[in-house]
């Protein structure tokens, strides 16, 4: 029978809200139902409105649309070609190649040359008893580089085994630039080696071969 008066609507407005307060079991009744309630509206509502914001992986979707490494056409550090530096975060150096040392340019030994070594020998063999050091250096002075000249100070004349030059002075070996020259004695056959400078060609250093 339908309720026609106002005071018979709030009696049973009443009995409806005072319903869960009757005992502990109605309260959580409500409580359940209203908390699935609201669940259901959170699913619902992103669906209805067409957002993927919600569904698991759409961030990661979202990455990888947006990752450069993987668009067609993008361009690899395999694909490039070695110094291609374009479309790479990196640049790529040039490897330093060091380059193998020159061998020294062959040529005919030039006679100064030959004479400077000839003459450097005879200095060299010239070392009478009396003879101090300093009078010896005095001899192969011109014919002596100063840098060589220091290293002949430290040796002593009565040591030279040779006393006179026996033979003509012979190349072994010629550069542009330098002269290994073998030269005889009667103390055994020297080489003596001598160099281009400013100052013209000058013995850098001497060694005994026989």
């Amino acid at each position: 029978m339908p309720i026609r008066t106002n005071r018979g609507r709030a009696a049973v407005y009443r009995k409806v809200w005072g319903w869960p307060m009757r005992s502990p079991t109605h309260f959580v009744v409500i409580l359940v139902v209203v908390a699935a309630l609201i669940l259901t509206i959170g699913i619902l509502i992103p669906q209805l409105s067409g957002s993927d914001d919600g569904r698991p992986g759409g961030a990661a979707a979202s990455t990888s649309s947006g990752d450069p490494t993987t668009t067609e056409g993008a361009t690899t550090t395999e694909d490039q070609e070695p110094g291609d530096t374009e479309g790479s975060g990196t640049t790529n150096l040039p490897t330093r190649i060091t380059s193998p040392p020159q061998r020294p340019t062959s040529a005919e030994p030039a006679g100064e040359a030959l004479d400077v070594a000839e003459s450097w020998g005879k200095a060299w063999v010239d070392h009478p008893d009396d003879i101090t050091t300093e009078k010896w250096l005095d001899g192969l002075r011109p014919y002596t580089t100063e840098e060589y000249l220091v290293e002949m100070a430290t040796v002593d004349p009565a040591n030279v085994p040779a006393t006179k030059v026996t033979g003509r002075p012979k190349a072994t070996e010629s550069f542009t630039s330098s002269v290994t020259v073998e030269l005889p004695t009667d103390g055994g056959d020297i080489a003596i080696t001598v160099i281009d400078t400013p100052q013209g060609w000058r013995v850098a250093f001497y060694e005994q071969v026989g």
